[in-house]
């Protein structure tokens, strides 16, 4: 038998081998560049349609003049990505931000095998991403423990087969205002998270948020209005399959899991996969590129069955916000062409109270806009 100071050790070195089963990042560097005017965004708009041939992956999606480009860089793609930036018909400037981001990475999978997974309601870290399963487990905690205002809902099942599993929060109350003007039916909102996989801190924000619905109902007068005003159709994690992918496989997976015409390249980008002016402003064809749209609208079984979903509940709802990082940006439509919608202004003057009242918590400056 072992001596019992041969265990932390043992559990120390199995942790390890099981980190180093995730696809490596080790040595890729993110860099942030800094654009000053509208040709070095266009040739940089050029490259990034072929970066990924380098391993030379954009993380912010906007591009534009004194706005931050950051952009993460395989070792191997490190000097002549250098070269290309400095070069004299381009010059653009640049610093390193993160000099090893799969250490990064390894440090955070050591932190989730070293705390112990969620088993009950006081046991749930909102401080700490979880797997698709404990988010699971929350929400049926969550329907649980507020069984008069939660209750779960299943938008389908993933191209693996997993359920698109959320959270609705209703106060049940019809008599509610809109405008001051009292009206009978109750709207809905719909929010929700994980669309693109790696981006866990948009599930977590959206487990966060419906936490503090349920928790603060009935004692915190303005949430108590919020949620007697609107029904909250919540869900946490849009792209399951590509979700579990990056607590698996590659941290950095950003698309679903699907297949596709490449041999070797899997999955399309969800948020470009829409039917409305799909394949349009900021989407490849290319299915081995992380902006890919899909063979055609709604291609992807995920994103057809949230919008079968909506529409089967168009009568109610009336408000969308699609969670997203990396960037601190406050976007509304339209994101194929630079011309507004006709409610512009209605969306810009609800963006600028938020980005205001954002600020007002911790001092984080959002910019708000249409994204084309």
């Amino acid at each position: 038998m072992l001596p019992s100071y041969f265990i932390p050790l043992f559990l120390l070195v199995t942790i390890h081998l099981n980190v180093y089963a995730f696809k490596s990042y080790s040595q890729y560097q993110l860099w942030r560049l800094d654009v000053t005017n509208n040709e070095q965004v266009a040739k940089l708009l050029d490259f990034s349609r072929v970066a990924y041939q380098q391993n030379i992956n954009f993380w912010s999606e906007e591009f534009r003049v004194n706005n931050p480009i950051d952009v993460s860089i395989a070792p191997e793609s490190i000097e002549s990505f250098a070269s290309f930036l400095l070069s004299d018909d381009i010059k653009i400037k640049y610093h390193v931000i993160m000099k090893d981001i799969g250490s990064i990475i390894e440090r955070q999978n050591l932190i989730h095998k070293l705390i112990p997974s969620y088993e009950n309601f006081d046991d749930f870290a909102y401080d700490k991403y979880h797997p698709i399963e404990e988010i699971y487990a929350w929400i049926d905690t969550m329907v649980q423990t507020y069984p008069s205002l939660a209750t779960s809902f299943v938008v389908g099942t993933s191209y693996e087969k997993r359920q698109m599993k959320g959270l609705k929060i209703s106060s049940n109350k019809t008599a509610v205002t809109v405008a001051g003007i009292p009206v009978n039916t109750k709207k809905a909102v719909w929010w929700d998270g994980g669309i693109h996989a790696r981006e866990w801190i948009s599930p977590a924000t959206n487990i966060y948020i419906a936490h503090s619905l349920l928790s603060s109902y009935g004692t915190d007068p303005t949430i108590t209005h919020l949620v007697d005003q609107f029904d909250y159709y919540i869900l946490p994690v849009f792209n399951v399959d590509g979700y579990a992918y990056t607590w698996k496989t590659d941290r950095l997976w950003r698309k679903t899991r699907s297949k596709t015409s490449q041999p070797g390249c899997f999955g399309a980008d969800p948020n470009r996969n829409w039917n409305y002016h799909w394949c349009e402003g900021g989407a490849s064809p290319d299915p081995c590129d992380d902006t890919y749209c899909g063979s055609k609208p709604f291609s992807e079984v995920e994103t057809a069955q949230v919008s079968n979903f909506l529409r089967a509940h168009n009568d109610t709802v009336v408000h969308y916000i699609n969670f997203h990082s990396y960037s601190q940006l406050w976007m509304s439509p339209w994101g194929y062409t630079t011309k507004k919608p006709e409610q512009f202004k209605l969306q810009d003057d609800g963006s600028a109270k938020a980005v205001k009242a954002l600020g007002a918590v911790f001092g984080t400056n959002y910019v708000h806009g249409n994204i084309g």
